[in-house]
């Protein structure tokens, strides 16, 4: 499986260098000499990236690749998508910490078993993370805490919600 590592914002200098927006706890694993990544062009087409240099950057990521060696080029991978392969992920080694690819399609329940929908996505935020969880009517977006979310089984494809009032309702 395929999880995003990070988004090209725009071409830097005039040597092929790219700033990217990191979405991946592990830079340093997966943008590091060598790393093959595969990206996903706004047109749909595709093609892999191997890294050649990253170094950060005014909160991005500076990345040079051996298949990008002038600005032109670039210049056309302006939104690109960067994508890595969940195996070369290590472990979390913490029984209360999760990938996202992990908790991504599993069935939102209640306590007693009633389930309100699917997690489409985690989206993380200044004060923390959101579940969203897509549900008949729209998303819910629920805060990923203990409190609310006291069990989390990725074996069994669910996650347990305990909401407080009136969290079930907001739209």
């Amino acid at each position: 499986m395929d999880v995003v590592v990070g988004r090209v914002a725009k071409a830097h200098g005039i040597s092929g260098e790219l700033a990217v927006d990191v979405r991946t706890d592990s830079p340093e694993t997966r943008f590091a000499l060598g790393s093959v990544l595969n990206a996903k062009l706004r047109d749909g087409t595709s093609r892999d990236l191997t890294v050649t240099a990253a170094r950060e950057h005014s909160g991005r990521l500076l990345v040079r690749f051996e298949e990008v060696v002038t600005r032109d080029v670039a210049e056309t991978l302006r939104g690109t998508l960067l994508f890595g392969s969940t195996d070369d992920l290590p472990p979390t080694g913490d029984p209360d910490e999760f990938y996202d690819h992990e908790l991504e399609g599993l069935s939102a329940q209640l306590l007693d078993g009633t389930e309100i929908g699917t997690v489409k996505e985690i989206v993380h935020g200044p004060g923390g993370e959101l579940l969203v969880v897509r549900r008949e009517g729209g998303e819910l977006l629920v805060p990923f805490v203990r409190q609310i979310v006291p069990t989390v089984d990725v074996a069994g494809g669910r996650v347990v919600l305990d909401p407080p009032e009136g969290l079930l309702d907001a739209d």
